[in-house]
């Protein structure tokens, strides 16, 4: 029997025909529009990053931030690389969405997504454009079902509007799995990445888990629920928010302060 160096002298690694990996991020922001009246709410959307394509496949049409693997990478490294090089900002961690696979996702041949989502700070982020992007933008994101079953997945940045469809399909150990219907003009499988990614977010905001990457190391009550609202898209009675959250944070004995605002206590999370 021969050993497993003479094994590996002789494998032939190019005997299978092989994919080339790539990485799309789904990286998430809030972004808040300030009111002129105090004593209102301030607006605040969910937003993700897409960039516009300058070059082919699906020339000029928007997409994720991703690219290939390059020698030497993990996947996790690629996510970590492209993010940084599309905002200018690394994110403290990734959370891993899924591998994306189906035939035909790409033109171009044989390619395979590992899919993972992001939340990134609104005002720390740069916007540039890598090689194959000509422009990179917060879009702000709703993404409903209508009485018909049917997904819409609705994405806006000033006057650009895209508006895609998609299906459920079965649910695959506990997460949502969909099929695109109309793409809305998203380049390659990426409504499919975004409704899966956006699905696990709003899972794990429900569960508390998710909503504080959203805020600084201190904040108020209003602001964590507000966050949690926006990504659920379900309004909470403060009474139930504030009781449910209690023991996942702590006082800091310090207030807020601005002019027109009653000062409100500030918290932060509590270590585990």
């Amino acid at each position: 029997m021969i050993s497993e160096k003479e094994f590996l002298d002789g494998y032939d690694i190019g005997a299978f025909e092989r994919p080339s990996v790539t990485t799309d991020v789904v990286a998430f922001t809030i972004r808040s529009e300030t009111n002129d009246n105090y004593r209102q709410d301030s607006d605040s959307k969910l937003c993700i990053l897409l960039i516009r394509r300058g070059e082919h496949p699906y020339l000029g049409r928007w997409a994720l931030p991703g690219g290939f693997l390059q020698p030497g990478e993990t996947v996790e490294q690629c996510a970590l690389r492209e993010i940084r090089e599309e905002t200018g900002v690394t994110p403290a961690s990734l959370m891993p969405v899924g591998v994306f696979s189906e035939p035909g996702r790409d033109p171009r041949g044989w390619i395979i997504s590992n899919a993972y989502a992001s939340v990134l700070s609104g005002d720390a982020v740069r916007q540039s454009s890598g090689d194959d992007a000509a422009d990179a933008q917060w879009f702000d994101l709703r993404f409903e079902t209508g009485d018909d079953g049917l997904y819409r997945l609705t994405l806006r940045y000033e006057s650009v509007t895209l508006s895609a469809i998609l299906a459920e399909e079965d649910s695959r150990f506990g997460q949502s799995a969909f099929r695109v219907i109309d793409s809305g003009d998203l380049a390659f499988d990426h409504a499919k990445i975004i409704a899966t990614a956006l699905t696990a977010l709003r899972s794990d905001a429900k569960k508390f888990d998710a909503i504080f990457d959203f805020l600084p190391e201190t904040f108020t009550l209003t602001e964590l629920q507000k966050v949690q609202e926006v990504i659920t898209d379900i309004t909470i009675l403060p009474a139930n928010f504030r009781r449910k959250i209690a023991d996942l944070v702590t006082e800091t004995g310090a207030y807020t302060q601005g002019a027109g605002h009653r000062p409100a206590r500030l918290y932060r999370r509590r270590k585990p």
